[in-house]
């Protein structure tokens, strides 16, 4: 038997690559997805390797994440519960999409993951490799009754991976978890169970790693620009953007005008590092999961919290206003299929071509200021825009745009219904 193990190189997914190699007498290969973690990858293929694998993958799925599912969503401005920008959630196919192409690659029979049975991931990675791969067996220990009654705790497994010869970093675990790629770091569990605790406090600053406290944020704003084509941002100009681009290792894919142009990886990094300095992005919210119970989340988005900012004001400049009403109306199902694991499904395609065809005009500039955790409307122009200043005027003329006296009509045509009920049922 042969399993593709998601693998991240942690004690967890260590002791279960091992596990499975045992029980299932199988060959095991690791498979990685990098999908933004930065160091966290670091020396993962030897330890894959020493850990039981016969091979490891590591999959560089940056761009490719950025473009193909990060870029798809912010078209559609999803947020799940009007909050959560689905950090975590659209990278799960991204990642089990490229796993699976290995599965397939190798011919193995089976892929197997660690996430627990009461979380959304499990959900998620299965949903998405049922629509991909229905041929391949998915094997989840964690909902295995003879894995969680060998490891019951963090100790067991340390004393297992010991005795296995695993090589595990001998630290102390940290008070919560933490999940990191391109668009955000999620933290949970620990003390952060406890919904009343305060994470904001300057005891949990060294918590967070993609941004300053806003009480740390520089006292002077600072100024972004962003160049949309078809809804994506293109181009990004601000001060010091090649000081970023260095730090980064973003290049440039041209100049146009003022603006810098980016593929859609490096325009997250730059705009994680502006955000992040000025402490943009962080949110603490208690959310429902798909399997049915709530859970606490602390979050740090400080590029998607820009990049939604922009496209949305972009929006109310670029797109007719029914299009754009029944696209919104569609925006918290799509946002609870993206969550909830159906990206592959038809739904949720059908609804992105119905996004797609409305971004076809959002095409432009807008003009942000950022400033101590705050992104605030600069300014916007577009050569798609649909506002005309002539026919916006309070300052009278232009009559032949429109005539004030058409409203006396349209007010007593859209009374009408209200006039009849009010006369039936007010009497």
């Amino acid at each position: 038997m042969k399993i593709v193990v998601a693998y991240s190189g942690g004690l967890d997914t260590s002791v279960l690559l091992k596990w499975l190699k045992e029980k299932y007498n199988a060959e095991i290969i690791a498979y990685c997805a990098d999908v933004g973690q930065a160091d966290e990858l670091d020396g993962l293929e030897a330890k894959a390797l020493a850990t039981g694998a016969s091979k490891c993958y590591i999959g560089d799925l940056k761009e490719t994440f950025a473009r193909d599912y990060i870029y798809p969503m912010f078209q559609a401005n999803a947020l799940y519960e009007g909050r959560y920008l689905l950090g975590t959630s659209i990278a799960r196919p991204c990642i089990t999409k490229d796993m699976i192409d290995i599965a397939i690659k190798e011919g193995a029979d089976a892929i197997a993951h660690g996430a627990t049975g009461k979380g959304n991931d499990q959900v998620r990675f299965e949903l998405a490799a049922n629509a991909l791969a229905p041929q391949l067996k998915v094997i989840a220990p964690w909902r295995d009754d003879e894995f969680r009654k060998q490891f019951p705790g963090r100790s067991e497994m340390i004393a297992y991976a010991e005795s296995h010869g695993i090589p595990i970093r001998q630290s102390m675990k940290k008070p919560y978890s933490m999940d990191r790629n391109l668009l955000h770091i999620s933290f949970e569990a620990g003390m952060l169970e406890d919904i009343w605790y305060d994470a904001t406090t300057e005891k949990d600053r060294a918590m967070y790693v993609l941004s300053v406290s806003p009480e740390e944020a520089p006292d002077t704003p600072q100024y972004v620009q962003l160049l949309f084509e078809k809804g994506n941002v293109i181009g990004l100009a601000t001060e010091g953007i090649e000081d970023i681009m260095k730090e980064t290792g973003v290049t440039a894919e041209g100049t146009r005008g003022e603006y810098t142009l980016l593929s859609p990886y490096g325009v997250m990094m730059v705009l994680n590092t502006l955000g992040g300095k000025h402490g943009i992005g962080r949110i603490d919210i208690v959310e429902n999961r798909f399997v049915g119970m709530k859970s606490r989340g602390v979050y740090e988005t400080p590029g998607g919290t820009i990049l939604l900012a922009a496209h949305r004001d972009l929006e109310t400049l670029t797109v007719d206003r029914e299009a754009q009403k029944v696209r919104d109306s569609l925006i918290p199902e799509y946002a609870a299929m993206v969550y909830n694991g159906f990206w592959f499904a038809p739904e949720r395609e059908a609804i992105q071509a119905l996004v797609t065809k409305t971004q076809e005009t959002v095409n432009g500039e807008v003009r942000l200021k950022l400033y101590k955790g705050n992104v605030m409307q600069a300014g916007r122009r577009s050569p798609n825009s649909l506002y005309s200043e002539e026919i916006a005027t309070m300052e009278g003329g232009y009559e032949e745009l429109y005539n004030q006296n058409d409203a006396t009509g349209f007010i007593a045509l859209n009374g009408l219904r209200l006039k009849q009920f009010s006369r039936v049922n007010n009497k």
